[in-house]
């Protein structure tokens, strides 16, 4: 039980907080509506406007598709065989593209399946004329596969691997033949989870921008968010941009409400890794085919990551270390991060005291109610609202005040805190769940609270969840490219915009370079994130 006081400051925390998010998306909102709306909505399913959408959904479906088809195999093997060599590594592996900046990974793609790439020289040397194009749709597709499919074999392979040890003795005691086992046990446990999977791929595949940015090849392959920013960045057409921002917040919307109806997928790190015994799949078909299935997933992902490593180390490290281009986007990039960082932890923070607060009362009136379900909905307003709709917004917004590039770094900072903060509060909200059952007696036995009980009882054991959000939150800000697309100048240069700038110039060596050394410090913070959580939580 909560005191009052404690009651009242959560509550007063989370209210403050919703308020501050629902007025930093509003705002942005209302620019866009209020900007020459009526152009805008006569614009709004133009010819153009009609095939950026089509092919928006288009690809979103193919890239979705795909994903679950290569990891569907990939998650059944990997439950069958719990004694693979090296499985804990593959699995640790799959959880690598998500922690990696997004034009990293599309470089090391570019370096695998470019026109110079290992794919293309080999197909070349076999006599096959026309080799795989890593740009359009075909090159959208590699991609969204590479950075999804793991998440979605990761998925299926926690739902297989929650399904009770006493499932595989009874099917081995009945003799069901592979396909039975499959039939009966396998497939209802991944049909459960698929199609939430399902819906949050095509969730990420729809609002992809990076990816479609570099590798869409043209006005062929463009999707929504990338048109928006062509729209404000090479033709300022705020009325083209604005049609396109309302027909990305609609499809966002449907998405959503369709991803709601169905239980979300986990693969938290209580059911990864854990083994069952398993007693089919003994025979050499069987194992021949999930050998193939593992390897061949294991190569798809560690050709692209080695050929980041490659390339970079054949750039000059040392000449991009010392150069002051390189310190100034460093600087930039971790200033921002590390606000969007603490703005992300502080702002979860606040969120999940109010709903333990509102939690607390006994008999919570309909406001209350309401309070709750905003604070539980507020971390889904950035995908809603997607962050290149929020730049567009505030640019319009802030436009008639001057020079936007003034307000821009604290304008990406937040942003990027909103793009963190649904991660944030997965990773707190268990951790202080979990700590205040195990403390608030002993809190109340000794008369604890406000800040000696912070610091006596809630940070030691809370340090590693807020070290690990906070390391999370500044790596995804620190790879994110979207935010900064928009503001991105001489006068402010982050990592990534600075590795997509040389891109664009054609200095590709720099390029492989820097995205060597953004890749690596985005990694070091996801490992000590990760190594933290798995210290706090598993030992």
């Amino acid at each position: 039980m909560l005191t009052k006081i404690e009651r009242r400051r959560g509550i007063a925390l989370g209210l403050t907080s919703l308020v501050g998010i629902a007025l930093f998306v509003g705002i942005a909102a209302f620019a866009l509506l209020s900007w020459d709306a009526g152009q805008a909505q006569n614009r709004l399913l133009t010819a153009y406007n009609w095939r950026i959408l089509q092919f928006t959904l288009w690809q979103a479906t193919l890239s979705t598709l795909l994903s679950i088809t290569f990891a569907l195999p990939v998650a059944l093997a990997l439950g069958r065989r719990p004694a693979f060599p090296g499985r804990i590594w593959i699995v640790r592996l799959m959880a690598l593209p998500m922690g990696l900046p997004v034009l990293i990974g599309a470089l090391g793609l570019i370096g695998i399946w470019g026109r110079q790439g290992v794919v293309n020289s080999l197909l070349l040397n076999l006599g096959v004329e026309q080799p795989v194009s890593i740009y359009g749709l075909s090159g959208i597709l590699i991609a969204h596969v590479f950075f999804n499919m793991p998440l979605a074999a990761r998925l299926l392979l926690a739902a297989l691997e929650r399904l009770p040890a006493e499932y595989w003795l009874l099917s081995s005691s009945l003799g069901m033949k592979p396909f039975s086992v499959f039939r009966f046990v396998e497939w209802p446990a991944a049909r459960r989870v698929i199609p939430g999977i399902a819906g949050l791929i095509f969730m990420l595949c729809a609002t992809s921008f990076t990816l479609v940015l570099v590798l869409g090849g043209g006005p062929a392959a463009t999707t929504l968010e990338v048109a928006i920013y062509q729209s404000l960045r090479f033709d300022f057409d705020p009325s083209r941009a604005i049609a396109l921002s309302l027909l990305q917040i609609g499809i966002t919307a449907v998405i959503l409400a369709a991803i709601s109806r169905f239980p979300a997928p986990d693969d938290t790190d209580s059911s990864l890794g854990r083994t069952n015994r398993r007693f089919d799949g003994r025979n050499w078909k069987a194992k021949l085919w999930d050998v193939a299935a593992i390897l061949l997933a294991t190569v798809f992902l560690i050709l692209p990551l080695t050929s980041i490593l490659l390339a970079g180390a054949k750039a000059d490290l040392w000449k991009l270390l010392m150069s002051s281009a390189f310190h100034r986007a460093a600087w930039t990039s971790f200033a921002i991060a590390l606000s969007a960082g603490l703005l992300a932890v502080a702002t979860s923070l606040a969120i999940i005291s109010a709903r333990r607060a509102l939690a607390d009362i006994r008999h919570p009136g309909r406001p209350a109610k309401i309070l709750s379900s905003a604070l539980a909905a507020t971390a889904s307003l950035v995908l809603l609202v997607p962050p290149v709709v929020l730049g567009t917004g505030w640019f319009l917004a802030l436009r008639p005040f001057g020079d936007v590039a003034r307000f821009a770094p604290v304008l990406v900072a937040i942003i990027n805190m909103l793009m963190a903060l649904p991660f944030v509060i997965r990773i707190l909200a268990p951790a202080i769940e979990t700590h205040r059952r195990r403390t608030s007696r002993l809190s109340a036995s000794l008369g604890l609270s406000g800040l000696p009980q912070l610091l006596r009882i809630d940070l030691p054991v809370l340090a590693k969840p807020l070290l690990t959000a906070l390391s999370f939150a500044m790596a995804l800000s620190l790879g994110d490219l979207g935010a900064v697309a928009l503001f991105g100048s001489g006068e402010l240069t982050t990592l990534p915009w600075l590795v997509y700038s040389q891109l664009s110039s054609y200095r590709t060596n720099d390029a492989d370079g820097l995205a060597l050394l953004l890749g690596a410090i985005c990694l070091g913070l996801t490992m000590l994130g990760t190594a933290g959580q798995r210290r706090a939580g598993h030992g």
